[in-house]
């Protein structure tokens, strides 16, 4: 290892254990707690800073959602950060994370629900929380794999969330995560795969010179009337579509500030004029 970039990763620590323990300073101090827009604008600045301590760069393609189920594929920890930063969301995440250190403290405080994987009742509860989050016109991101992968391409989907939006006739919002280094070629640095631990984690990704995170928003699809397998299934290919698609051939990116919006809320239920499919 050079000293270059042992220099690098140990001023990256430093800044990013500070500005973790400045988040929770944040949320301990304030009182009442933020709600609402309040909340996700403080959430979307505060990501945006997180992801730059790690070298990270965001990098919009499509528009994103004001509102509505947007649904992901899974590659990392830094997934959460990286939407945050551009389109401030509920998350529905497993138990496991909330006993994280530091980490799990800013998401049991920052709008994310956490679920017992495999517990029938876990889905149930969190269709629930979802559909009350949808009906107040906000965003709510899902990683239907359940767990990380390289990146490389998309792992079969556990469709229970879904359900939230069939019974809304909501549409959902397929969004694809894929990293690049500084030659955009596909990167595994950012991922959290296996038996990795966080530290080993963030020790890899630290050490990167540049790391661009690209964001892809397709076309929503209509949940209503759908089974949910058939529609994971394919939500699935949606999202599998540009890890499979040449850089260049994808559409012109946007900026990430200009792609920005803060989480709506309406006065009505955006899902009440919807009309299932036949």
């Amino acid at each position: 290892m050079s000293a270059r970039s042992s220099m690098q990763r140990a001023g990256r620590t430093l800044r990013l254990l500070l500005h973790l323990l400045r988040g929770i300073l944040i949320l301990w101090r304030t009182q009442p707690p933020l709600d609402g827009m309040p909340l996700a604008h403080a959430v979307q600045r505060w990501s945006h800073q997180l992801v730059q301590i790690v070298g990270v760069e965001i990098v919009v393609h499509g528009e994103v959602p004001p509102q509505g189920l947007l649904v992901l594929n899974h590659i990392s920890w830094l997934d959460v950060f990286v939407l945050n930063a551009i389109a401030p969301s509920h998350f529905v995440a497993k138990s496991e994370i909330a006993a994280w250190p530091l980490i799990g403290y800013l998401c049991r405080h920052t709008q994310t629900l956490f679920i017992e994987r495999g517990k029938h009742h876990a889905a149930r509860s969190a269709n629930t929380a979802i559909k009350h989050w949808l009906h107040r016109g906000e965003r709510v991101a899902i990683f239907p794999e359940g767990t990380t992968s390289y990146g490389d391409d998309v792992l079969p989907f556990h469709p229970a969330l879904l359900q939230s939006a069939i019974d809304l006739a909501a549409y959902v919002h397929p969004a694809t995560l894929r990293y690049t280094d500084v030659n955009e070629a596909h990167t595994i640095a950012p991922s959290f795969v296996g038996e990795q631990t966080l530290a080993q984690s963030l020790w890899t990704l630290l050490g990167e010179r540049h790391i661009t995170a690209h964001i892809h928003f397709s076309a929503a699809l209509m949940a209503g009337g759908a089974h949910r397998r058939s529609l994971g299934n394919a939500l699935r290919e949606v999202i599998r579509a540009p890890l499979h698609t040449p850089m260049k051939a994808l559409e012109t990116p946007s900026h990430p500030q200009d792609a920005t919006h803060s989480t709506r809320h309406p006065t009505h239920s955006p899902y009440q004029s919807h009309k299932p499919l036949a």
